[in-house]
């Protein structure tokens, strides 16, 4: 058996008896470690800088300093810190400002089960976005994608982008395509500048917008 990746966590709610749950649904799950809780945005920010941490878990409504305030100053000053946030708002506004435009890792709705909160820790922890559901479709529904005229994406482009739409890391692209993970970067950043988009979750949008997935 493969022994998972031991993740660090931090909890941000003004909630106690949620923190509290959160934490009773980890006590058999060993890999995952609850460093520290927060009432607040503020608070959650101080835990990510006196602590080593792979994931921050943030409630978007908090006092002082909410979500998304939190997510943005997160992702500027520890961007190898991923963000999951935690919430009962499905508005394609909230999810489109987190996902696409503060690139936040990963978001869930507070209704889900325990499973599906553990495997968005874990897939948030092994490099990918976690997007599932409602929220996705919510999501893409709500992406508008630019209206870019005479786009030409090479075959390794168009393979690359294949990947992305299927959810794999710039590890494992590279991995099936024989390149390096710098070079699969490359590709994906190029993908962004000719299609117009901010992020993974836009070129997803861009693809199926334009018919170029192929679903096979």
């Amino acid at each position: 058996m493969t022994e998972k990746k031991n993740i660090r966590i931090i909890i941000a709610d003004d909630h106690q008896l949620f923190i509290d749950g959160l934490k009773s649904l980890l006590i058999h799950q060993p890999h995952i470690e609850v460093i520290g809780e927060a009432a607040n945005g503020v608070e959650a920010i101080q835990l990510v800088r006196e602590h080593e941490i792979d994931i921050a878990v943030l409630d978007i409504n908090m006092p002082e300093l909410d979500g998304t305030e939190a997510t943005k100053v997160i992702k500027k000053e520890f961007p190898h810190v991923k963000t999951l946030i935690l919430t009962m708002h499905d508005e394609s506004s909230f999810i489109r400002e987190l996902m696409v435009e503060l690139s936040a890792d990963g978001y869930i709705l507070k209704n889900r089960g325990k499973e599906e909160f553990v495997e968005a820790l874990e897939t948030i922890a092994s490099g990918k976005e976690y997007l599932k559901g409602e929220v996705l479709s919510t999501l893409l529904k709500g992406v508008k994608t630019p209206q870019v005229q005479n786009i030409h994406l090479t075959n390794r482009e168009l393979q690359v982008l294949q990947l992305i739409i299927e959810d794999h890391t710039s590890g494992e692209i590279a991995a099936k395509l024989n390149i390096a993970v710098s070079t699969v970067e490359t590709y994906r950043r190029n993908l962004i500048e000719k299609t117009g988009v901010k992020s993974s979750i836009g070129l997803v949008k861009y693809a199926l917008d334009n018919d170029l997935y192929k679903n096979e």
